[in-house]
């Protein structure tokens, strides 16, 4: 046990110092640069076996050496605590975020705010509207036969729909009806709202029927096939300030597995609040990221997560700080949404 704790410090000091240097490492650098106490040959043979057992390659090009997907997983899930941000920093979170006048400069001024804490591409998901709960349904007229739907959720999402009617309305049937449909849905999880539109319809007043089965339908309509979930996206630019070690080739295929979404949106799928979850190498399942690391979180206001938030960067980054930061400013946009 001895043996593994001290190639767990081997290795740990391998995974920082290629990190911060983006050179590959030699038993030299380790012993002069860290106090590994013990002498470079004893390093030399731990190194022989990190590398024999698959947590440290070979470059071609170098006799140092870095570490691999599984070195990196290794040393990831043996980080005792993720380092708590500092008060400046913690401050600027605080200052940065609560400028904010809506949900949209919320989630943007996040994206922009991890991409500068990490100096990797940061990803907000909009709140989910599975997840969400209507706080209320606005109806405006826009001729006697067209009224706009505007549904508010919880979460500060805005979903709009034009409703053509097939009756000529006036602004006092509009009211009835905006008072029907508030006394209804509001504070209903998006989910069930759906179950409650047909019984709705046949408890309304008969001159207000043709209307709410309108409304209705249109409503059902947004909560059954709900407009795709969407990604904010910052600092893309900061993948063009790797090395070629990083991304052997060119990062153009990740840039546009971003820019699709839909691969991000699937590994926001497994986010959860409690905990950050950090995806690397080969375990993202996708061509384009076998390269990256994926580091997220969950944001909301109680224990369930509304939307995701992460960076996404090649596997050599500061998985400590980087943890740090997601979390940081995950905790920070639930207690903004919370208050809102």
């Amino acid at each position: 046990m001895a043996h593994d704790d001290r190639r767990l410090r081997v290795l740990r000091a391998i995974v920082q110092d290629y990190v911060s240097t983006n050179d590959p490492v030699g038993s030299k650098a380790l012993a002069a640069r860290y106090d590994l106490g013990v002498s470079p040959a004893t390093i030399r043979n731990d190194m022989a076996v990190l590398e024999e057992e698959g947590y440290i390659t070979q470059p071609h090009t170098s006799a140092g050496r870095v570490p691999t997907d599984k070195g990196y997983r290794f040393f990831v899930d043996r980080l005792n605590t993720v380092k708590p941000l500092s008060a400046a920093e913690r401050t600027a979170i605080e200052k940065f975020l609560d400028g904010a006048v809506d949900l949209h400069d919320v989630l943007g001024r996040s994206v922009r705010l991890l991409a500068q804490l990490t100096r990797q591409v940061a990803v907000v998901q909009y709140p989910t509207l599975s997840r969400s709960a209507v706080r209320h349904l606005e109806l405006v007229p826009l001729s006697t036969s067209r009224l706009l739907m505007v549904l508010i959720t919880d979460t500060g999402r805005v979903e709009q729909r034009v409703v053509e009617v097939p009756v000529d309305t006036e602004s006092e049937t509009v009211a009835e009806l905006r008072t029907l449909l508030n006394a209804t849905f509001t504070g209903a999880k998006l989910a069930e709202a759906s179950d409650k539109a047909p019984g709705l319809v046949e408890g309304a007043p008969p001159h207000l029927r043709p209307l709410v089965a309108a409304v209705s339908a249109t409503l059902l309509e947004t909560l059954v096939e709900p407009s795709e979930d969407r990604l904010v996206i910052g600092g893309t630019a900061n993948l063009a300030h790797g090395s070629t070690l990083d991304f052997p080739g060119t990062v153009r295929p990740l840039l546009e597995a971003l820019e699709e979404q839909v691969v991000v949106l699937r590994l926001m799928a497994e986010v959860d609040s409690s905990a950050v979850i950090v995806s690397i190498g080969e375990e993202n399942q996708h061509e384009a990221l076998t390269g990256a690391s994926f580091v997220s979180v969950g944001y909301g206001s109680g224990e369930e997560a509304l939307g995701g938030l992460g960076v996404v960067g090649p596997t050599r980054m500061d998985y400590a700080g980087n943890m740090a930061a997601v979390r940081a400013v995950a905790r920070y946009v639930g207690h903004l949404l919370a208050e809102s």
